[in-house]
């Protein structure tokens, strides 16, 4: 599996879950399998969500659509959106 991280500060954390909830990025059709949200403790005004796929093709192909989308909302929504392509190398539950 192939995971695709983002991270950005959002102004507004409630404002931004709303739109990302409406799907502007087409997840179903770009291919990504599941997501998670994360936020750190100590700063609710910073988003990190990491979007699964199947393989490295299917993350680059959604991680330019992105880009575009984010050119029109940086400085509004979102402030300085990053981006990398991760490769799960070992994952394992410990209980």
């Amino acid at each position: 599996m192939v995971i695709l991280q983002i991270e950005h500060p959002v102004p507004d954390f409630d404002a931004w879950k709303k739109i990302f909830d409406s799907d502007p990025g087409y997840r179903k059709e770009g291919k990504v399998r599941g997501y998670k949200i994360l936020r750190p403790v100590d700063n609710l005004n910073y988003a990190i969500i990491h979007l699964e796929f199947d393989n490295a093709n299917d993350a680059i192909s959604f991680q330019q659509v992105l880009k575009k989308l984010w050119a029109n909302v940086d400085g509004k929504l979102i402030n300085g959106p990053q981006s990398k392509i991760l490769e799960i190398v070992e994952s394992k539950e410990i209980i």
